[in-house]
């Protein structure tokens, strides 16, 4: 799987993945803000938002229809439809695209959800990989405690529930969280994750995320003005 830059792609595509609860949703949203700060071009995308099937997703979710093949095919329409209409586009026009959440995500939950490996990721074989990957590495407890301090109770599926892993929501989070942790450390050396400390402040992850994408892209190339050629 080649990048976009060895594609020779104009633009650069930068993903987050890490556990829910793991701060990577609040890391993209800072660097988007620091890159739109300094005149650059930026889009941001995230998992599961595609106007195409975000309704049905939803529907199967609330009445607990989705079989774990069904819940892997129309996470993948999504993403195939939003890479398709948005994100290739916007790399051909020279755009930063940002990611919260990639092809990874696919790769651990459909697999922890029972789906076979090479079968989910030969779904996914259309799309390149993205320039840097950043994968925030957060203790389960900690995940834990900032999902519940956004909200009083965790959702279903991040729970794991349909899994019938426990009866207990935070034993079967930890348990179906801890497994797709497994997935994603199995698949880290392969697909050159940076790891990130995600137990440590904000302040300090969102500065060393600046500091890696800062020495890995040439940033200054993206402004509006300018061509762009890394």
């Amino acid at each position: 799987m080649k990048t976009f830059a060895e594609l020779n792609f104009p633009g650069r595509l930068i993903a987050v993945e890490g556990l829910d609860g793991s701060g990577k949703s609040t890391q993209i949203h800072l660097l988007k803000r620091w890159l739109e700060l300094q005149g650059l071009k930026v889009y941001f995308s995230e998992w599961n938002s595609s106007e195409l099937v975000k309704s049905a997703t939803s529907k199967g979710k609330k009445m607990t229809l989705l079989t774990p093949t069904t819940f892997s095919l129309i996470h993948a329409t999504d993403f195939a439809d939003r890479y398709e209409r948005h994100l290739v586009p916007l790399l051909r026009a020279g755009y930063i695209v940002l990611c919260d959440r990639y092809i990874f995500t696919a790769y651990a939950r459909d697999v922890v959800r029972g789906c076979p490996p090479q079968w989910v990721r030969d779904i996914y074989n259309f799309a390149a990989q993205p320039d840097l990957t950043f994968f925030f590495k957060a203790s389960l407890e900690v995940s834990l405690q900032r999902i519940l301090d956004g909200r009083p109770q965790l959702k279903y599926f991040e729970a794991g529930m349909d899994l019938r892993l426990s009866n207990d929501p935070y034993e079967s989070f930890r348990i179906f969280q801890g497994r797709l942790l497994e997935q994603y450390l199995a698949m880290s050396t392969d697909y050159k994750f940076l790891i990130m400390d995600a137990n440590q402040p904000v302040e300090v992850q969102q500065s060393l995320v600046r500091q890696l994408v800062g020495s890995k892209i040439n940033l200054a190339s993206f402004t509006y003005d300018k061509a762009a050629t890394v």
